[in-house]
């Protein structure tokens, strides 16, 4: 039913070989907005298309679809809305961009994809769009599809700038088999005329009056914003067409063997999901919530384990969190993805997994946020922009709504205060931010009560909008700087943790990879210390080290926060590796129980390294564990009441934490007080004691 438009000549020849297509009533070509994910039934191709798209369309389109110059379509076609092509997500590269001029090369072609941020410092490599060398009606932008694709749609951007406005307000589309003789969508007898942009940042979709099918396909501006120049940042909505005997094309398809739910959830999908999980395998899995949002939706968590519900005594905690962000959703979709493969494996029983499941306490909490993500959701995985749904419903950035303890922390180093008056970690959360009035989110509480609750080792909060691995500090120590490297004690295992997640990743790694947005993260193997790249005050990472004993790290999973579910199977296969590899982190190091003389556990008991100017504590049971690199370490356990107990502990590079337990009896001191409360006695002050003999054997003397 689809032909591609081609030049008059061959377009003439090619009617008298085939009968008109009979002209559909207008009824039937109306394009509506799409209602609602929850009623809409799959289409193909592709699977797991994500059509809850709405955006800002011309009111020609209804006349266009009954207009005879427009490509001939089978009827059922018309409402058809293909995934995007990939500018967003990179999978169009740098030499499928084309341009008529640019103004330089940080403006260039290859700079005008949607949401593609320019950043603070907009220079001559890193700007916010494309943006033409002059402002006439000749200047286009052009995306080499490189084989037959059905085109639907359009969506533009203005560019991205704090200084700058400039936007287009209307273009024409053109498509071409060739590159040379273009074919321009028809309006009647006249070119088409799409409506673009009023504003810089909201993304505004135009879809096609009908679909056309060619390579390639260009953007022509016809008319900008008053006061600015022509700049745009696009996106181009297209379902590529089978093409068997192209192996370039069949080589570079990514696929999953994986039998896995790859879609979009609302928060009442998710909820369902992790129920059908739970029942596929109820001995292994508990679903919970840690608290509410700010609109009553509950926080559900997953935890998978061989015992769930109980802290086992040596068994580690990890976490993932997802969501923090409403409207990053790839890292919320592959923590549902990944509780499904989980339990999966664990069924099917994958040693790796099942050693995985018995060892170790897992939890996944994939809504941090679930208010902005039912925003970023209504708004579609295309037309959200750079921030719908970011903030809470209050307008709180959760990630940086927690206590600042690096301040405390430094203000009493600089004092030479630690430890005496400060610890150098278990950092008490200041009173005021425990106050009613504090601006904390109900969604941060919820989280530092889960996380003062169980005794994390290791964590990782996956985010969106770039591909790198983030480790603390994410807050500078000088004042005044934006951006200075900020090392933690733990600086050697962070790199680690950070490296095993990045070197298995599919593209985290790759030198070839471009870059996202501005950032090359490439000359520390895509891994960075937070502040080096911006100072954040209040992180989650930096709050958890200086808080509780959890290493917590930021993943970026993706350049593009929100993509399409078409794009979810190759995600999935990009991060699974990675996902499995970091949580199996948690097992290195050293780990035991410190004990009294009678075999109890002991809780609370500081755990310090020599060298290493962190320590952590014991759980409630006793046990404890300290994430280190390969080496030979000196390990000291300290309670008060007990005499100190110094051990040689070896960690090696095989996986599995090194056993490192302690016994600790009582001073002499504690003794006497445990007798004299067993008795009913105060204990007695021996200096107090010894001044009073001496005063009697003077006075008896006199």
């Amino acid at each position: 039913p689809f032909s591609p438009p081609l030049p008059a000549g061959t377009r003439d020849r090619e009617r008298e070989l085939r009968p008109p297509e009979p002209r559909p009533p207008k009824k039937a070509t109306k394009l509506k907005k799409a209602p609602k994910r929850d009623k809409l039934a799959p289409e193909t191709p592709p699977p797991g298309k994500n059509s809850n798209r709405k955006g800002v369309r011309t009111k020609s389109f209804e006349k266009a679809a009954n207009d005879d110059h427009s490509v001939p379509v089978a009827r059922d076609d018309v409402r058809e809305s293909c995934p995007p092509l990939g500018l967003e997500t990179l999978k169009i590269t740098d030499f499928q961009l084309h341009a008529s001029t640019s103004k330089r090369y940080g403006l260039g072609a290859h700079r005008g994809r949607l949401n593609i941020q320019a950043g603070i410092n907009e220079n001559d490599f890193y700007d916010g769009a494309w943006c033409a060398g002059r402002n006439d009606l000749r200047q286009w932008i052009e995306v080499d599809a490189r084989r037959l694709t059905k085109f639907t749609g359009v969506i533009t951007q203005g560019r991205n700038s704090l200084w700058l406005s400039d936007w287009v307000t209307s273009f024409k589309v053109m498509v071409s088999n060739d590159s040379h003789t273009w074919v321009t969508v028809k309006n009647g007898s006249g070119d088409m005329i799409f409506e673009g942009n009023s504003e810089k940042e909201i993304p505004v979709l135009n879809e096609l009056p009908v679909p056309m099918v060619a390579r390639y396909i260009r953007v022509n501006p016809q008319s900008w914003f008053d006061n600015g120049s022509i700049c745009m940042r696009l996106e181009i909505l297209g379902c590529p067409l089978p093409d068997p005997n192209n192996y370039y094309h069949r080589r570079n398809e990514m696929t999953t063997t994986d039998d896995l739910d790859f879609k979009h959830h609302s928060h009442k999908e998710m909820r369902q999901l992790m129920k059908a999980v739970n029942e596929m395998c109820p001995n292994i899995t508990r679903i919970y919530n840690i608290g509410k949002s700010h609109q009553g939706l509950k926080l559900y968590a997953v935890e998978i384990t061989d015992h769930p519900g109980e802290h086992e005594v040596g068994e580690p905690e990890f976490h993932y969190i997802a969501g923090a962000h409403g409207n990053e959703v790839l890292g919320r979709e592959l923590t549902l993805l990944l509780m499904q493969f989980l339990c999966q494996e664990y069924l099917a029983g994958n040693a790796r997994i099942v050693r995985l499941v018995e060892e170790t306490r897992i939890h996944i909490l994939p809504s941090l946020n679930p208010d902005g993500y039912e925003k970023a959701y209504a708004g579609g995985s295309e037309l959200g922009g750079w921030s719908l749904g970011r903030w809470t419903h209050d307008g709180i950035d959760i990630n940086n709504n927690f206590p600042d303890l690096n301040t405390l922390l430094w203000e009493a180093e600089d004092r030479q205060n630690i430890p005496r008056k400060v610890p150098n970690h278990y950092i008490a959360i200041p009173e005021w931010f425990l106050s009613e009035n504090a601006t904390v989110a109900v969604e941060t509480r919820a989280v530092i009560a889960w996380m003062e609750k169980i005794p994390f080792v290791l964590g990782g909060n996956l985010q969106g909008g770039e591909l790198v691995v983030a480790y603390p500090y994410d807050m500078v120590r000088s004042l005044w700087k934006t951006q200075e490297p900020s090392p933690t004690p733990d600086d050697h295992v962070f790199r680690w943790l950070a490296y095993s997640y990045a070197s298995t990743h599919r593209l985290m790694t790759d030198a070839r990879r471009r870059v996202c947005h501005t950032e090359d993260f490439q000359k520390e193997d895509g891994t960075v210390n937070g502040a080096s790249w911006h100072t954040v005050a209040g992180s989650l990472n930096d709050f958890s080290y200086l808080h509780t004993n959890c290493f917590e790290l930021s993943i970026y999973v993706g350049c593009d926060k929100f993509p399409h579910e078409s794009e979810l199977p190759e995600e999935w296969e990009n991060n699974r590796e990675s996902l499995i590899v970091f949580m199996e982190q948690v097992h290195r190091g050293i780990k035991g129980v410190v004990r009294d003389s009678h075999g109890k556990g002991i809780p609370n008991v500081v755990i310090s390294v020599e060298g290493i100017n962190h320590d952590i504590r014991t759980a409630s049971d006793g046990d404890y564990w300290r994430l280190l690199n390969p080496g030979e370490y000196v390990v000291t356990a300290k309670a008060e009441g007990f005499a100190s107990s110094t051990k040689n502990c070896m960690v090696g590079y095989d996986m599995g934490a090194t056993q490192c337990d302690f016994t600790l009896s009582k001073t002499n001191l504690a003794r006497i007080r445990e007798i004299m409360e067993k008795f009913g006695k105060q204990p007695i002050s021996l200096p107090a004691r010894r001044l009073k003999l001496r005063g009697r054997k003077r006075r008896q003397r006199g």
